[in-house]
């Protein structure tokens, strides 16, 4: 398996996305992401994904040239049509517009509307801490999940992340992850590898509990914490939808084929400027609250410390694969 650098990994997502239908600004936004998912050990949402950007951008599922519009109707929602493009130049076509509200209104709805998959929240909430902003980030999927008892899926993996801001300009801590027991990626990556899953994970189609991925797969995940769970992923599956008018769940087609039509999903953040309400007393309590962790040997706060590699180690054919696709422009297609 190859080592190579962060930088190789950016240059030649760029280079495919932009070889495939992406515009420069496009193809720069979602390459970085895929670096900072590689970066974050974050497999699934890294180069796993960048075969089926390029092969959607060849069948034109994905507007590699969509202009995004940003609308802000009321002083705290600040609205992004994605036009059938990418989530990534869609967020950062409202950021802007989604810190000045949160600054001025203390609080603020952001919502991305009818784009491809945003892939990592974390990519995306992680900015806004940055930037000083506590936010909350939601988004849905294909439907995976079946309801506790059930064995029909109803909802999507429907991830929820969160990043906190340190006040320095960093990152406090975040987390990101689906609400259903384990990421889909994770049962598809132990299918192509012949391996099976852990009990708990998923049922197979008659709703009994299953260790085999490929059973999974035609069954549906369960939710994690059961119908705890469950009611989180309700609770993003209206903020995902409902609120942006994006796809239900049900009615979102697969991710990653090439052909079919657009995923037109939606993404809703809660952005709250913590000096609009507590302050300093803010970040005097969140102080508080690592150390108290810190104490325990062995502990940290989620997503905090992460260390940066210099290189990453990417599967042979995975790198052989995606180098192909560098190479190859959608008219030699």
């Amino acid at each position: 398996m190859p080592d190579v650098s962060l930088d190789e990994v950016e240059a030649l997502s760029y280079r495919a996305l932009s070889g495939h239908g992406a515009d420069d600004e496009v193809a720069t936004s979602v390459a970085r992401a895929i670096r900072i998912a590689e970066a974050n050990n974050n497999k699934i949402c890294g180069l796993y994904y960048l075969e089926s950007y390029c092969l959607q951008l060849d069948t034109g599922r994905i507007a590699g040239a969509a202009t995004p519009e940003v609308s802000v109707d009321r002083p705290g929602a600040v609205r992004v049509d994605a036009k059938l493009g990418f989530a990534q130049p869609a967020f950062a076509a409202g950021f802007d517009q989604a810190v000045a509200a949160a600054q001025a209104n203390g609080i603020c709805g952001y919502s991305v509307e009818h784009s491809h998959t945003a892939t990592s929240l974390g990519f995306f909430t992680e900015q806004f801490a940055m930037a000083g902003f506590l936010a909350i980030g939601a988004t849905n999927a294909t439907p995976r999940v079946a309801p506790p008892g059930g064995s029909k899926a109803l909802l999507g993996t429907n991830p929820i992340a969160m990043a906190v801001p340190d006040g320095n300009g960093g990152v406090a801590f975040q987390f990101d992850f689906s609400t259903s027991a384990v990421a889909l990626g994770k049962i598809t990556m132990a299918q192509a590898a012949g391996e099976t899953i852990p009990l708990g994970w998923a049922v197979d189609a008659d709703g009994e509990p299953t260790t085999d991925p490929t059973a999974a797969l035609g069954g549906s995940l369960v939710s994690a914490g059961g119908y705890k769970g469950f009611g989180i992923g309700l609770m993003v599956e209206l903020l995902a939808s409902a609120l942006t008018g994006g796809n239900r769940s049900v009615d979102v087609p697969p991710l990653k084929t090439p052909e079919g039509p657009p995923h037109d999903l939606g993404q809703f953040y809660i952005v709250i400027d913590p000096g609009a309400f507590s302050d300093q007393a803010f970040y005097d309590h969140l102080a508080a609250l690592a150390a108290s962790i810190a104490d325990q040997p062995g502990t940290r706060l989620p997503g905090s410390k992460r260390d940066q590699p210099a290189t990453i180690t990417v599967d042979d054919d995975l790198w052989s694969k995606l180098s192909g696709l560098a190479e190859t422009t959608t008219s030699d297609a």
